[in-house]
């Protein structure tokens, strides 16, 4: 088995030196930081023992540190710690900016407009979707060619692309939101029939899928 090898008797005589002996004598055992701990330890040296001992100065300094430190960390935790709030997710405040305004909690608004303040595109793109939302609405058809403008020369990528599209079938579009007359009534029976296709995907013929469109 490996001898451990004497270490020579260390000296503290001044403050930097004390400091310097604490560091370099630090064992496990006197990590304690209220003072009393610290103001005496011992130091192996060979056969003997050398006692090290803290300067007034020193130690009336050490105390003072101390009772600071923990004044501070009272204070902490005497004061509650603030939860941070998460950031909206992007689902999220597209839900805010599709919903009608009126439908909207006040915890809503008021966190849809903090998300708005912070990016004058974001909130240029709102006002954009609500402009369409009052459209499809209220039919507002002949004021598209205007919101249509509006959205080109904001320059926004999602919404500008959209806009610019509509213009490939504008009368259809026109007639789509000033008409009263659509395509739901049959898009939805389309969509029945689709459902009842897919239960019965495998597992009966033609016959039992016409019965089952007619009767439901």
């Amino acid at each position: 088995m490996r001898q451990r090898q004497p270490r020579p008797p260390t000296k503290c005589s001044s403050a930097g030196a004390v400091v310097r002996c604490s560091k370099q004598r630090w064992r496990p055992g006197y990590d304690d930081a209220s003072g009393a701990g610290m103001r005496a330890r011992t130091v192996e040296a060979g056969d003997g023992v050398v006692a090290g001992t803290f300067s007034p100065v020193l130690e009336a300094r050490t105390t003072a540190i101390t009772q600071m430190v923990r004044v501070h960390i009272a204070a902490l935790r005497a004061t509650p710690p603030q939860a941070a709030y998460p950031p909206p997710t992007v689902r999220r405040v597209t839900g805010w900016l599709t919903r009608h305004p009126a439908t909207l909690s006040e915890d809503e608004r008021a966190a849809l407009k903090d998300v708005l303040a912070r990016c004058p595109e974001r909130d240029t793109a709102a006002k954009h979707v609500r402009g369409f939302g009052e459209i499809l609405t209220h039919r507002l058809g002949s004021t598209l060619t205007a919101w249509i403008d509006a959205v080109d020369a904001s320059q926004l990528p999602g919404l500008t692309n959209f806009a610019l599209h509509l213009l490939r079938d504008l009368d259809a579009v026109n007639a789509g939101l000033t008409l009263r007359w659509s395509s739901g009534g049959a898009e939805g029976a389309v969509n029945r029939i689709k459902k009842i296709k897919r239960q019965l995907y495998g597992r009966a013929g033609f016959k039992l899928l016409r019965k089952m469109i007619l009767l439901q």
